[in-house]
């Protein structure tokens, strides 16, 4: 089986797949009377096709075992979607760059608690993993009418490493 170890996650490795949705370095100002400061533009939100529309959504997800048996990924060709942690624990992000319609060797990444995702639209990412524990996420994704998800089963499938974690 093939290994991949995770690495940190930062905007620059993260810019080929979509954003790091995360306030340090982020353009922000005051609003409010100068009572709430606004992180802003922190992520590109995609709805094309018909009838689109963006959903806020929870997700409550479950880890899984680790190392990670990843066999398949997906995607969404009609809309980015992002996932922003409602707790500020890390979770794992796994992204394939497409290679003529099927996903490449995947990358992963250890969000640093409090970061969240944009995947942008088309690419190919593992399902949701929280580490260690059960973990909610704001979820901002496509709606509306159109086939937005595309599925990937690996023939030979990869095995996910967390680095070293403090």
């Amino acid at each position: 089986m093939k290994t991949v170890t995770a690495t940190p996650l930062t905007r620059e490795a993260f810019a080929p797949f979509g954003d790091v949705i995360e306030t340090a370095g982020a353009e922000s100002f005051l609003i409010n009377g100068g009572k709430c400061r606004r992180f802003h533009d922190l992520a590109r939100v995609e709805a094309a096709g018909a009838d689109a529309r963006v959903l806020i959504n929870i997700f409550r997800a479950e880890p899984y075992p680790m190392p990670l048996r990843l066999e398949m990924v997906e995607r969404h060709p009609l809309g980015s979607q992002a996932f922003i942690p409602l707790a500020p624990r890390p979770y794992l992000v796994v992204v394939c760059p497409d290679e003529a319609g099927r996903p490449g060797a995947p990358q992963a990444f250890v969000s640093h608690p409090g970061q969240g995702v944009n995947y942008a639209r088309g690419i190919w990412h593992a399902v949701l993993t929280p580490i260690g524990e059960t973990q909610d996420f704001l979820v901002v994704d496509r709606g509306g009418e159109g086939r937005n998800l595309e599925e990937h089963f690996f023939d030979d499938p990869f095995e996910i490493h967390l680095p070293d974690m403090p």
